[in-house]
């Protein structure tokens, strides 16, 4: 077993600086938290730290835990996150935790950039507009999910297609095509909002097989889920691997 107790220091000093974390009192839970996150899970090798705090901040959203969102901006930042790239990761969230939830939490990391020095509003990452949006989202499902999108229009009752044109346009067109994050990245972010909300393991599964598609292995998608572990606690950890583990079975 490591020493979790060095581990921990090394790390949240690497990613915070010197004054480390600012908890008020280091309670039990405080001290609990440090060695399991920055002392243990943070220490293995497959993920890096910019991949990590790209999870943190995603979770942290879905979860609105928002009072936790300011120090891993600042852990982004000192592990080499583009302020674009923080803020791309709550816009990514949109389309899976809703508008109201993703624009709290971009208030929050709007706020902390702006304390660091960044010029807001950022340089914006748009790359289809209301004339492609659609033609682009919906390429782009294909190019993930392959022929099963053609399927899923094909047999949407009459009444919903409106739901299937959306999640084509808004869901694909209007976020996975904007910069910043590539859609590997975005894939993965993804997984881990839906393994955080819980109860969406039909779309869990379908997000297991997209990230295969877009060269996510398994190995990272356990080692993403292991990072929300932190934040959501064994029962939807071990939810989402199940998902992983039904879809790509050794």
């Amino acid at each position: 077993m490591m020493d979790r107790e060095r581990a921990a220091a090394d790390k949240i000093k690497c990613l915070y600086g010197e004054a480390g974390l600012m908890h008020e009192e280091n309670h039990d839970l405080e001290h609990l938290y440090e060695l399991f996150a920055y002392g243990e899970i943070y220490n293995r090798s497959l993920l890096n730290d910019q991949q990590r705090e790209i999870i943190a901040l995603a979770v942290l959203s879905t979860n609105q835990t928002l009072n936790q969102l300011p120090e891993h901006v600042h852990a982004g930042l000192n592990a080499g996150l583009k302020a674009e790239e923080i803020q791309e990761v709550i816009i990514q969230c949109t389309p899976y935790i809703g508008f109201s939830k993703a624009l709290e939490a971009v208030i929050v990391v709007n706020e902390t950039l702006k304390a660091e020095g960044f010029e807001l509003p950022l340089a914006s990452q748009r790359q289809s507009d209301e004339s492609d949006r659609f033609a682009k989202g919906l390429a782009l499902q294909k190019r993930i999910f392959g022929e099963r999108i053609d399927e899923l229009r094909a047999n949407a009752p009459r009444n919903q297609m409106h739901i299937q044109d959306a999640l084509s346009a808004m869901c694909f067109g209007d976020f996975y095509t904007r910069g910043a994050l590539d859609v590997k990245t975005r894939e993965l972010i993804t997984l881990c909002v839906l393994a955080a909300l819980g109860g969406c393991e039909n779309q869990l599964r379908s997000h297991v097989q997209g990230n295969a598609a877009v060269g996510n292995s398994k190995e990272l998608m356990i080692e993403a889920i292991t990072v929300c572990l932190i934040h959501i606690g064994f029962p939807r950890t071990l939810n989402a691997l199940n998902c992983i583990n039904e879809c790509l079975p050794e």
